[in-house]
Protein backbone atom coordinates (compact mmCIF):
# COMPACT_ATOMS: atom_id res chain seq x y z
CA UNK A 1 0.00 0.00 0.00
CA UNK A 2 1.37 3.40 -0.96
CA UNK A 3 2.23 5.86 1.79
CA UNK A 4 0.31 9.18 1.76
CA UNK A 5 3.54 11.06 0.96
CA UNK A 6 4.15 8.82 -2.05
CA UNK A 7 0.59 9.33 -3.32
CA UNK A 8 0.89 13.09 -2.91
CA UNK A 9 4.24 13.11 -4.70
CA UNK A 10 2.82 11.14 -7.64
CA UNK A 11 -0.21 13.43 -7.82
CA UNK A 12 1.99 16.53 -7.88
CA UNK A 13 4.14 14.99 -10.61
CA UNK A 14 1.02 14.34 -12.67
CA UNK A 15 -0.12 17.92 -12.14
CA UNK A 16 3.26 19.19 -13.32
CA UNK A 17 3.16 17.07 -16.47
CA UNK A 18 -0.44 18.04 -17.13
CA UNK A 19 0.26 21.77 -16.89
CA UNK A 20 3.03 21.38 -19.47
CA UNK A 21 0.47 20.33 -22.10
CA UNK A 22 -2.35 22.73 -21.19
CA UNK A 23 -1.63 26.31 -22.37
CA UNK A 24 -2.83 28.71 -19.67
CA UNK A 25 -0.48 31.63 -20.23
CA UNK A 26 0.99 33.18 -17.10
CA UNK A 27 -1.22 30.87 -14.98
CA UNK A 28 1.08 27.99 -15.97
CA UNK A 29 3.86 29.67 -14.00
CA UNK A 30 1.55 30.12 -11.01
CA UNK A 31 0.52 26.46 -11.07
CA UNK A 32 4.09 25.20 -11.40
CA UNK A 33 5.27 27.53 -8.65
CA UNK A 34 2.52 26.23 -6.38
CA UNK A 35 3.44 22.65 -7.20
CA UNK A 36 7.11 23.40 -6.47
CA UNK A 37 6.20 24.84 -3.08
CA UNK A 38 4.05 21.80 -2.28
CA UNK A 39 6.86 19.45 -3.28
CA UNK A 40 9.36 21.29 -1.12
CA UNK A 41 7.03 21.15 1.86
CA UNK A 42 6.45 17.45 1.23
CA UNK A 43 10.16 16.71 1.07
CA UNK A 44 10.91 18.78 4.16
CA UNK A 45 8.12 17.25 6.22
CA UNK A 46 8.27 13.58 5.30
CA UNK A 47 11.53 12.76 3.53
CA UNK A 48 13.75 15.06 5.62
CA UNK A 49 11.80 14.01 8.74
CA UNK A 50 11.39 17.58 9.99
CA UNK A 51 8.18 16.63 11.75
CA UNK A 52 10.40 14.68 14.18
CA UNK A 53 13.17 17.29 14.39
CA UNK A 54 13.80 19.78 17.19
CA UNK A 55 12.03 23.11 17.23
CA UNK A 56 15.22 24.99 16.35
CA UNK A 57 15.89 22.80 13.31
CA UNK A 58 12.33 23.32 12.11
CA UNK A 59 12.65 27.08 12.55
CA UNK A 60 15.91 27.16 10.58
CA UNK A 61 14.40 24.98 7.85
CA UNK A 62 11.23 27.04 7.66
CA UNK A 63 13.14 30.31 7.36
CA UNK A 64 15.42 28.81 4.72
CA UNK A 65 12.43 27.58 2.76
CA UNK A 66 10.72 31.00 2.86
CA UNK A 67 14.00 32.70 1.94
CA UNK A 68 14.47 30.58 -1.18
CA UNK A 69 10.81 30.95 -2.09
CA UNK A 70 11.06 34.74 -1.77
CA UNK A 71 14.08 34.82 -4.08
CA UNK A 72 12.30 32.66 -6.63
CA UNK A 73 9.14 34.77 -6.57
CA UNK A 74 11.07 38.05 -6.76
CA UNK A 75 13.10 36.74 -9.71
CA UNK A 76 9.97 35.78 -11.63
CA UNK A 77 8.13 39.02 -10.85
CA UNK A 78 11.09 41.15 -11.92
CA UNK A 79 11.49 39.12 -15.10
CA UNK A 80 7.84 39.56 -16.04
CA UNK A 81 6.98 43.00 -14.65
CA UNK A 82 10.33 44.72 -13.86
CA UNK A 83 9.36 45.41 -10.25
CA UNK A 84 10.48 44.04 -6.87
CA UNK A 85 7.53 44.44 -4.47
CA UNK A 86 8.17 46.00 -1.06
CA UNK A 87 5.66 43.54 0.40
CA UNK A 88 8.30 40.82 -0.10
CA UNK A 89 11.63 42.62 0.22
CA UNK A 90 10.98 44.70 3.35
CA UNK A 91 9.57 41.87 5.53
CA UNK A 92 12.35 39.68 4.16
CA UNK A 93 14.99 42.09 5.45
CA UNK A 94 13.37 42.06 8.90
CA UNK A 95 13.21 38.26 8.94
CA UNK A 96 16.85 38.01 7.85
CA UNK A 97 17.97 40.34 10.63
CA UNK A 98 15.82 38.53 13.19
CA UNK A 99 17.11 35.12 12.08
CA UNK A 100 20.69 36.24 12.79
CA UNK A 101 19.82 36.18 16.53
CA UNK A 102 19.03 32.44 16.47
CA UNK A 103 21.62 30.22 18.20
CA UNK A 104 24.36 29.18 15.80
CA UNK A 105 23.09 31.46 13.04
CA UNK A 106 25.49 32.76 10.42
CA UNK A 107 25.94 35.68 9.85
CA UNK A 108 25.85 37.05 13.40
CA UNK A 109 23.52 39.99 14.17
CA UNK A 110 26.04 42.80 13.67
CA UNK A 111 27.42 41.21 10.50
CA UNK A 112 23.89 40.75 9.16
CA UNK A 113 22.98 44.37 9.88
CA UNK A 114 26.23 45.67 8.39
CA UNK A 115 25.81 43.61 5.20
CA UNK A 116 22.17 44.68 4.80
CA UNK A 117 22.99 48.35 5.30
CA UNK A 118 26.09 48.09 3.12
CA UNK A 119 24.18 46.43 0.29
CA UNK A 120 21.46 49.07 0.36
CA UNK A 121 23.92 51.98 0.53
CA UNK A 122 26.20 50.60 -2.18
CA UNK A 123 23.35 50.06 -4.63
CA UNK A 124 21.88 53.47 -3.79
CA UNK A 125 25.24 55.14 -4.42
CA UNK A 126 25.67 53.38 -7.76
CA UNK A 127 22.13 54.30 -8.78
CA UNK A 128 22.57 57.96 -7.89
CA UNK A 129 25.94 58.17 -9.66
CA UNK A 130 24.54 56.53 -12.81
CA UNK A 131 21.50 58.78 -12.82
CA UNK A 132 23.67 61.87 -12.38
CA UNK A 133 26.07 60.97 -15.19
CA UNK A 134 23.61 59.43 -17.67
CA UNK A 135 20.42 61.30 -16.83
CA UNK A 136 18.33 58.14 -16.51
CA UNK A 137 17.60 55.72 -13.71
CA UNK A 138 19.98 52.76 -13.66
CA UNK A 139 18.95 50.85 -10.54
CA UNK A 140 15.47 51.04 -9.08
CA UNK A 141 14.95 51.18 -5.32
CA UNK A 142 13.66 47.62 -5.45
CA UNK A 143 17.19 46.51 -6.34
CA UNK A 144 18.56 48.41 -3.32
CA UNK A 145 16.16 46.59 -1.03
CA UNK A 146 16.89 43.22 -2.62
CA UNK A 147 20.60 43.84 -1.98
CA UNK A 148 19.77 44.56 1.67
CA UNK A 149 17.71 41.38 1.83
CA UNK A 150 20.58 39.33 0.42
CA UNK A 151 23.03 40.96 2.80
CA UNK A 152 20.85 40.28 5.86
CA UNK A 153 20.74 36.57 5.09
CA UNK A 154 24.14 35.96 3.51
CA UNK A 155 26.60 38.38 5.11
CA UNK A 156 28.95 40.69 3.23
CA UNK A 157 31.24 38.08 1.64
CA UNK A 158 28.43 36.07 0.09
CA UNK A 159 26.62 39.27 -0.85
CA UNK A 160 29.65 40.36 -2.87
CA UNK A 161 29.81 36.91 -4.46
CA UNK A 162 26.12 37.11 -5.34
CA UNK A 163 26.53 40.53 -6.95
CA UNK A 164 29.56 39.29 -8.91
CA UNK A 165 27.73 36.23 -10.24
CA UNK A 166 24.65 38.29 -11.08
CA UNK A 167 26.77 40.87 -12.90
CA UNK A 168 28.56 38.21 -14.95
CA UNK A 169 25.29 36.49 -15.83
CA UNK A 170 23.67 39.80 -16.76
CA UNK A 171 26.62 40.77 -18.93
CA UNK A 172 26.55 37.45 -20.78
CA UNK A 173 22.79 37.63 -21.36
CA UNK A 174 23.04 41.26 -22.45
CA UNK A 175 25.77 40.53 -24.97
CA UNK A 176 23.79 37.59 -26.33
CA UNK A 177 20.71 39.80 -26.67
CA UNK A 178 22.75 42.33 -28.61
CA UNK A 179 24.36 39.70 -30.84
CA UNK A 180 21.34 37.48 -31.50
CA UNK A 181 18.39 39.84 -31.29
CA UNK A 182 19.87 43.11 -32.40
CA UNK A 183 19.29 44.88 -29.09
CA UNK A 184 21.29 48.01 -28.31
CA UNK A 185 23.22 48.91 -25.16
CA UNK A 186 20.14 50.59 -23.69
CA UNK A 187 18.26 47.29 -23.53
CA UNK A 188 17.06 46.99 -19.92
CA UNK A 189 17.77 43.73 -18.12
CA UNK A 190 15.96 42.76 -14.90
CA UNK A 191 18.83 42.88 -12.41
CA UNK A 192 16.59 41.47 -9.67
CA UNK A 193 16.16 38.28 -11.66
CA UNK A 194 19.93 37.78 -11.85
CA UNK A 195 20.42 38.71 -8.19
CA UNK A 196 17.71 36.28 -7.09
CA UNK A 197 19.12 33.44 -9.18
CA UNK A 198 22.65 34.13 -8.02
CA UNK A 199 21.43 34.27 -4.42
CA UNK A 200 19.93 30.79 -4.71
CA UNK A 201 23.19 29.51 -6.22
CA UNK A 202 25.23 31.07 -3.40
CA UNK A 203 23.00 29.47 -0.76
CA UNK A 204 24.04 26.03 -2.00
CA UNK A 205 27.52 26.66 -3.45
CA UNK A 206 28.67 29.85 -1.74
CA UNK A 207 31.02 28.22 0.76
CA UNK A 208 32.62 26.06 -1.93
CA UNK A 209 33.08 29.02 -4.29
CA UNK A 210 34.58 31.21 -1.58
CA UNK A 211 36.87 28.37 -0.50
CA UNK A 212 38.04 27.93 -4.09
CA UNK A 213 38.66 31.67 -4.43
CA UNK A 214 40.67 31.82 -1.22
CA UNK A 215 42.66 28.81 -2.35
CA UNK A 216 43.82 30.74 -5.42
CA UNK A 217 45.62 33.14 -3.11
CA UNK A 218 46.94 30.57 -0.66
CA UNK A 219 44.07 30.80 1.85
Amino acid sequence: MLEPAGVASAWLLGLTLGSAYVPMGWFNVTVNLGVSVAKMLLVMTFFMHLRNASALVRIFSGIGFLWLLALLVLSLIDLEHQILPDVITLPGIVVGLAASFLPGSEPAPLASLAAAAGGWLAFAAVAKAYEKTRGVEGLGQGDWKLAALLGAFLGWQKLLLTVLLASVAGTVVGLLAIALRGRDMRYALPLGTFLGGAGVLVVFLGDALLGWYRGLFGG
